[in-house]
Formats: structure tokens, sequence, C-alpha cells
């Protein structure tokens, strides 16, 4: 095993100096603070399945707001996605290419994404969510939960969960729209409406993008032409309150796209090729609750269905191949809470069935398989004197194929009176399924491995928030410790599973200050040591991450500034010969400055804007795959 492996971290003083990453302090919650911006969102859902204050929570978390997303002019939820701690994104071009998101060094098909409760991993994409389509304009939260999660989610959660949470209506309607254009022939738009009350809640919503874009394939390899991009997505809800304990709702999201790509090829990585692809996505939940006794015992049962279809072309715009992903999962949650003295005990019970389905047509293969799982759940939460916090859970899922799986998790939070300071520590192991192609394989020359072992994962973490300044800043710090064993990797003709361990360690740090009302400053940095089962540099994540972000609110709040800055260091990618074989390559590191601003003319009407990569730097976050440099926008926004 190479050295590096077991060796100290001795980048961590400069770790300690730069700030970390931010994990708004929990304790922060608990009581009014001076400033709404420092303060995170008092409960959470995705940490234990339940609804759980913040000063409660013993996992790893981070919460993006809306709001935020909004001061920040973010446009693609995964750039928002760069500022979390642990958390790699690689995109292999501009806007609309495939984007990868990876926490703590798992794989990106051991990160598992949830929109408003539903599962969006791609059966057949290798069980992964592609961020490329995702735009951020109805986006309300993002919880972003580290560390394995398998006890409470099941598959594809090693590496931890993403869970996005759009608008619901409330009080009068309301009319928003937007429109902006900038570089790259850019133009874009969206529109809402929302309305809701007592009974009832209505939102609905629609994005799109147009842009001519930037060569896929890196312009300074000699590679000239525009790889444009085109999106549309319609989303909405709607819930019915029929008494004041119980609810009906359904969600529904729909999403249509061309990206232009290129080819690659070995020898000389990405090229201009002309070529493209075209899909769309529908998404859809029904789902209803119920409360009894004064709201102690709860119930949930819920539908969900996906379908993810991508058809790629040639130059000709003639379909060379077909893919479409299928996922529909029913589910059942209870939830009691009871009071003994100092003790207050919830425990949760759930079972869910989830069947896949991966479709693939081609000239050289045919492939049309699916799989089910039912998972069982339990958890058990203990909260004493309100400072002291215990969950378990454990989850046992039945498989069709391969060997049942049961994984447990368990977390503790204490929070320290004298000094506000919260003490957090977790542990949890999780597993990764096989994906279809790979136990069936689906082309003539990738014969399937039905005797694949699923993935298997277990990782612990510590760390403490702290409030100082009277509640105006706040510092954090996570150490954290991940192993995997029975890897899944193609062989060229197979898959296998690798024997040995991923290991992966690192820091999380961060730093949060508001020293004058209305100026934030946010600042995080992480430090991952990762290699795979023969010692080898884990390529795709970056041994540091760090990002610093300043808003200042101003003029009675009718003016705002941004600036965001995002350090990605020196990481490692696969480079191809001629014939495809495979050697280690470095990509540089890189800084990128975002500049924004918004002022509001009347109640009704802001303008705004914003410049992307300031300095105009070049930069590959995938090898040979070109990136945007210096870009500006302009735009208006209504509300009526």
């Amino acid at each position: 095993m190479p050295d590096h492996a077991n060796r100290p971290f001795r980048t961590l003083p400069f770790a300690l100096v730069l700030g970390g990453a931010f994990l708004p302090v929990p304790v922060l919650a608990q009581e009014a603070a001076r400033s709404t911006l420092l303060a995170l969102p008092p409960l959470s859902v995705t940490a234990n399945r339940v609804a759980t204050p913040a000063a409660e929570t013993g996992s790893a978390l981070t919460v993006i707001t809306g709001e935020e997303l909004e001061r920040r002019q973010t446009r693609i939820l995964s750039d928002a996605l760069r500022e979390v701690p642990g958390v790699a994104v690689n995109r292999t071009g501009p806007m609309g290419s495939l984007t990868q998101i990876r926490i703590r060094g798992s794989e990106g098909n051991q990160t598992l994404v949830i929109v408003d409760g539903i599962e969006m991993n791609d059966p057949s994409s290798g069980s992964e969510y592609d961020f490329a389509n995702l735009l951020a304009g109805d986006v309300e939260r993002v919880e972003v939960l580290r560390g394995p999660q398998s006890a409470l989610y099941g598959s594809d959660a090693v590496g931890g969960v993403v869970n996005i949470v759009t608008r619901r209506g409330k009080g009068p309607l309301a009319v928003k729209a937007a429109v902006e254009g900038g570089s790259f022939g850019t133009a874009a738009g969206r529109a809402s409406l929302a309305t809701g009350n007592d009974r009832y809640d209505l939102s609905v919503s629609g994005q799109g993008v147009f842009s001519d874009g930037v060569s896929v394939a890196d312009k300074r390899r000699g590679n000239p032409e525009k790889d444009g991009y085109r999106n549309g997505t319609l989303a909405g809800n709607f819930a019915v309150r029929p008494t004041g304990n119980s609810e009906i709702g359904v969600v529904g999201r729909y999403t249509r796209f061309r990206t232009d790509s290129d080819d690659f090829v070995g020898g000389r990585g990405a090229v201009d090729s002309g070529t493209d692809t075209t899909g769309e996505q529908y998404f859809g939940r029904v789902q209803g609750k119920a409360a009894f006794f004064e709201g102690r015992w709860e119930h949930i049962v819920g539908l969900s269905y996906g379908n993810q279809q991508r058809d790629y072309r040639n130059s000709a715009k003639l379909v060379t191949s077909r893919y479409e992903g299928r996922k529909t999962k029913a589910d059942y949650q209870t939830n009691l809470t009871l009071n003994t003295g100092p003790a207050e005990h919830v425990l949760t019970a759930a079972i869910e069935h989830e069947d896949e389905k991966a479709i693939s047509k081609s000239s050289f293969a045919n492939f049309d398989r699916s799989i089910g799982t039912t998972g069982l759940v339990g958890q058990y939460k203990l909260g004493l004197f309100d400072r002291l916090t215990l969950t378990g859970s454990v989850r046992h899922d039945d498989n069709d194929l391969f060997r049942d799986a049961t994984t447990w998790r368990t977390t503790a939070a204490y929070l320290v009176e004298a000094t506000d300071t919260k003490l957090r520590a977790s542990y949890g192991t999780g597993v990764k399924n096989p994906t279809l192609f790979e136990l069936y394989g689906y082309t003539a020359t990738f014969r399937g491995n039905p005797n694949l072992k699923p993935e298997k994962g277990r990782g612990w973490d510590a760390g403490f928030d702290q409030p100082l300044w009277g509640k105006r800043a706040s510092v954090d710090a996570t150490w954290f410790n991940q192993r995997i064993r029975d890897q899944i990797t193609g062989t060229g003709t197979s898959a296998i599973n690798l024997p040995g361990e991923a290991r992966v360690r690192g820091a999380e740090l961060g730093l949060s200050v508001e020293p004058v009302d209305g100026l934030l400053l946010r600042g995080s940095y992480t430090l991952t040591d990762g290699v795979d089962s023969s010692g080898n540099e884990l390529v795709r994540r970056p041994k540091q991450l760090a990002s610093l972000n300043v808003n200042y609110r101003f003029l009675d709040d009718r003016a705002n500034a941004n600036l965001g800055i995002v350090y990605n260091g020196r990481t490692s990618d696969w480079a191809y010969d001629a014939f495809y074989n495979r050697q280690v390559v470095n990509l540089a590191p890189y800084t990128l400055v975002n500049l924004s601003g918004s002022y509001k003319l009347t109640e009704q009407v802001d303008v705004f804007g914003r410049v992307e990569n300031l300095f105009d730097r070049h930069y590959q976050e995938v090898w040979t795959y070109g990136t945007p440099g210096r870009a500006g926008y302009v735009g208006l926004r209504l509300s009526l």
C-alpha cells in the first residue's frame, strides 16, 4: 500500500486557517438568532425519516435554502452542491452534460437522490442520477446527508443522500416570472403560480433554458464546434387536507431536453462529432398522511413512479441507441411518539417495495430486464433531558436475484448547555446492489455476471458545532472514515467484485460569520484521502475542496450582492490509449469566482445580473472535456 494511505493529514493546520465545510450550526435553530441567514432551518426530515430538530441530529447534514439559491442566482442545482462539504462535482463539458455527484469518495451511483419523495436514480444508467437536467428555479430546500444511510434508505445510499424539496403554495394567489439572457447565446425563463391555506395548497411552475453552448470536447485541443443545450421543465404539487389531521397530496415533474455531444476516441479523448442526446423524464407521486392521538401516531402511505428515456443520435440525427429506466415504489411508514418523564421516544417502522426496469435498444444489442426489492425498516429515537439524543436504525432488504442484506446505523447528539456546543457522532453500514447491466450484460461483447455480490460499506464520523460571538458566528468540524468492500468494476468483457477494501478518510471544517447586519460570510474546506482496494488514489475525488461565499444586503434590503469562490484541488482521472488501455493522469487545480447582484426597482420588479468564471479560468473536470470561460447574464424578475 502506498505511504500516502496512512500518512497524517499534514495540511490540516492550513485547513483550520481557511475554515471548512459549511454545516450551519444546529444550535442556532433553537433560539431566535440575530440573523435568519445564520440559523439552520429548525427541522430535518432526511436525517431520521421523521421531522427532527436540528439540535437532535447526530449525522453530518448540510441544508441549502431556496433563498440562498436565489441570492447566488443558481440555475443548475449541481452548481450549488459544489459548496457542500465532502461533495465532489464532475461535469463532462458545459451545462447539460453528464454531471456526477460523489460524497466522501463514494461512487456516483452510491448517492441516493430524492425529489419530493421520489427516488431519481436511473436503473438504465448504472442506478445513478445525472444532475445535468435538474434546474433550480422551483427548489425550496436541499438537504445533503453524508455517510452510509442504507439502514434508512436501502441500496444507492452508501455515500449519502441528497433530498430536494420543491416549493409549495401558501397564502393568497401569487404569480412570479423571470427572464434572462447572456453569453453563449443563452436565454432562460421561469414562471410559477402558487396559493394555499389551511385546507389546501397548490404550486405550478415552468422553467426553460436555451443555449448555443461551447464545445463539449475541449476547444483548446482543436475542437471548435459549439454544443448547444435545451431544457424545458414543468412541475407541480397539490395537497388537500380534509380534516385537521389528514392530508392527500400529489406531485409531478416532467423534463424534456436535448444536449449536443461529442464522441470519445481512444488515444485522443473527446473530439467534435455533431452527435446529440434527446430525452424525456416523467416523475410522479401520490401520498396520504393521517395522524391520531394529538399527532403522536402518524401514518404515511405513498406510491411513486419514475421514467427516464434517452436517445443517442449520430451526426445525421438518426437514433443509434435508446435507453429507458423505470422505477415504481410503494411505501408505508408509521411513527409513534411517547413521553415518559424527561425522555421522549419516537418509534418508526416502514415497509417499501421497489421494482426497477432497464430497457436498451440498439443495432448491437437489445436489453429488457427488471428486479424487485422489499425493504423493512425499524428505528428508535430516544431524547433525554432535551440534551442527549440517540438513534438506532436497522433495515432488511429482500432481493429477487442475490443474497438479502441487513444494514444498521446509530447516531448520537449531545448539547453542552454551558457553551451551546453540540457534539455529534454516527456509525453506519451501507449496501449497493449490482446494476441490471452488470448482472445481465447488454452487448454481445459484455457478458453479465449473475454471481456478483452487493458492494458493502461502513463508516463513521464525529464532530462538533459551536456558536460564537453571541451567535453571530459559528464553527464546525467533522472527521470521517469510510470503507467499501466487494467493489464492482468492469473488466472489459464482464464485471467482477474486487478483493480488499477501498478506504476514504478526511476532515470537513466550516465557518460562518455575520460581522454586521446584512453581511454574511461562509467558508468551507474539505480534505479527503481515498484509495481503492489496491492502494491507488481514487479518480475524480479531489484531495482538497474549498469555498467562500460573501453575501451583502443593503439599501434597506432592496439591493443584494453575492461573491462566490470555489476551489477544486488537484485530482486524477483515467486516460485511454488507442486500444482503450487506461492510465492515470492528473488534472490541474482550479479556482472559480462568480459575482452576482440584484436590485429591487419596485415591490414587484427586480433586475439582476451575474458574471460566472470572472477571471476566465481554463480548466478540466474530466479528461479532455471542455468547460465554459467567462460568461455574463442579465435578467428581470416580476412578482404579482
